[in-house]
């Protein structure tokens, strides 16, 4: 009845969410198999971001958009099939060749993806490609398995990280997590500390 509720009134993500919260119940999310379209200003933003490595994904933590600065900080996302590019996924790709946590938060973002996900879980019940990238990732990372027992649930808007670059050498940025208003799209961002060589180094790219 909600979904239906929901589909006539054309309601955006979090209109949904909330008339879902008022009912205690969970929609879950329109047809999990379906590409989705970033909105062309969301792409606009992430154009102007300049000299700003950015991305955009979804509450499952697909890459659907990004800039060029985090393609040249990253790595080229479009050489990468729509399976490979999720962020979880990646991380495990990478850990130790091209990022790993910061002295004191190596399991921050383990920690932050459980929380995502977690939330994913909780609108898409029925979505098969989700269960697989959560026992994958438990699997593989025993930071995320302990916070999904532990049914972490907050997200950190910030993770420090420590960065190999191939010609920057070594970085120190922070990751930022923004949720986009009106959607279940995040923007994520790297930046560095203002006068540090590593926000001189991503000036460059």
């Amino acid at each position: 009845m909600l979904v239906a509720l929901a589909t006539a009134l054309q309601l955006t993500e979090a209109e949904r969410d909330h008339l879902a919260r008022l009912a205690g119940q969970v929609l879950p999310a329109d047809n999990d198999a379906a590409p989705e379209h970033v909105p062309q200003d969301a792409r606009q933003l992430l154009a102007r971001l300049d000299g700003i490595p950015a991305y955009i994904v979804n509450d499952r933590q697909d890459i659907l958009a990004w800039n060029a600065a985090a393609a040249a900080l990253i790595t080229d996302f479009s050489r990468l099939t729509p399976e490979e590019r999720n962020t979880t996924r990646m991380s495990t790709r990478f850990r130790d060749t091209l990022c790993t946590g910061a002295p004191g938060s190596e399991s921050a973002f383990s920690q932050q993806a459980a929380a995502q996900l977690r939330a994913a879980s909780a609108r898409r019940p029925a979505d098969a490609t989700l269960a697989e990238l959560i026992n994958e990732f438990a699997t593989h990372d025993p930071d995320f398995a302990s916070s999904w027992r532990n049914h972490a649930v907050r997200p950190m808007a910030n993770v420090r990280k420590n960065m190999h670059h191939p010609t920057l050498g070594e970085l120190e940025i922070d990751r930022h997590t923004l949720s986009l208003p009106g959607s279940s799209f995040f923007l994520v961002m790297y930046t560095a500390e203002a006068g540090s060589p590593s926000a001189a180094a991503l000036k460059s790219l």
